[in-house]
């Protein structure tokens, strides 16, 4: 049988735009100013990200690659007949798992959630050609991905929901228990998590992985402003900010900031703000928690999972989680 794909419900543009407008008014008048890293996954941040990937600098993703296409089989059994990518970018990581899998496997069920229109196209692009399989993709949260996957619980066989990158790493430690949690919701009894987390490294590694030399990650971080220029009538002068890695040992996180380089006055009109920023001022614009292994075991225990097997690269310190529901 041949794959066949179909598009979900897509949040409506109208939708998603005021509850873009009402976020960027309300994290920049927080302090420290702030804004939520979701949105640096418009489709031309999402492509910037996926160069990120490729430098030579940033090894997540191809340390997470080797472990997806060593563990294959283990992760992807015969009992699998439905899964969930939560950031599913260009699929190229559910590729690899699908083919290390290789053969003897049933008939999937494949849910994409992404933010981006254009890396759910050409994640569907990537799994179109696999054998057997069907494509669902939603344009949305994580949690509008969940909400759907709910409903999908009465299913023959086990699901499997896979949140890879070390996206865990972006949520703050609250947050982090309540995605969680919302996701063993959205699992019944015996379904499973892949979870992939970055581990800790030396300090000059990990500031080269989210400051590069060729100024990728920064022009991935300014394009939330263009993006906030674009779609709610900003005026953020992209020469006047320059992007900043900050590794917060106290918290074992890397921070990406944008530093204002002068004073200016920014005016959003969609979101009804008008406010004036001081040269040296900063937004904060992403954090990403680093784990040790035992960490990763113990945040999924506190959530009702139990953990099957756990798979670490040594090389470039990163850890995927395999974790059953219960």
């Amino acid at each position: 049988m041949t794959s066949t794909a179909m598009t979900g419900h897509a949040t409506t543009a109208e939708g998603s735009r005021s509850r873009f407008a009402n976020d960027v008014r309300d994290f920049l008048t927080q302090h420290p100013r702030q804004l939520p890293s979701r949105y640096l996954y418009d489709d031309l941040g999402s492509a910037l990200f996926e160069a990120i990937c490729r430098l030579p600098w940033y090894p997540l993703t191809r340390a997470e690659l080797r472990l997806l296409k060593s563990h294959g089989r283990e992760i992807l059994d015969a009992g699998v007949t439905t899964l969930i990518e939560l950031g599913s970018g260009s699929g190229v990581k559910l590729s690899a798992l699908i083919a290390a899998a290789g053969t003897g496997r049933r008939h999937l069920d494949l849910h994409l959630v992404d933010v981006s229109k254009g890396a759910l196209t050409q994640a569907s692009r990537a799994l179109e050609g696999l054998e057997d399989v069907r494509i669902e993709t939603h344009e949305g949260t994580y949690e509008d991905g969940l909400a759907g996957f709910r409903l999908a619980r009465h299913v023959a066989g086990r699901r499997l929901a896979l949140f890879l990158g070390s996206n865990i790493g972006n949520f703050d430690p609250p947050g982090r228990e309540a995605f969680l949690g919302s996701v063993r919701q959205a699992l019944n009894p015996g379904d499973d998590l892949l979870l992939g987390a970055d581990l800790l490294k030396p300090e000059r590694e990990l500031l080269l992985a989210y400051d590069d030399p060729l100024g990728v990650t920064a022009a991935f971080n300014r394009n939330l402003l263009a993006r906030i220029n674009r779609e709610l009538e900003g005026n953020f002068e992209l020469d006047g900010f320059a992007h900043r890695a900050l590794w917060n040992e106290a918290r074992s996180r890397i921070e990406m900031h944008l530093r204002s380089l002068r004073r200016q006055r920014i005016q959003i009109r969609e979101a009804d703000l008008d406010f004036v920023m001081a040269e040296g001022e900063m937004i904060w614009t992403e954090s990403s928690y680093k784990y040790d292994p035992a960490q990763v075991v113990s945040m999924l225990e506190r959530s009702s999972f139990r953990v099957r097997a756990q798979w670490i690269d040594t090389a470039d310190r990163f850890a995927l989680t395999l974790a059953e529901a219960i």
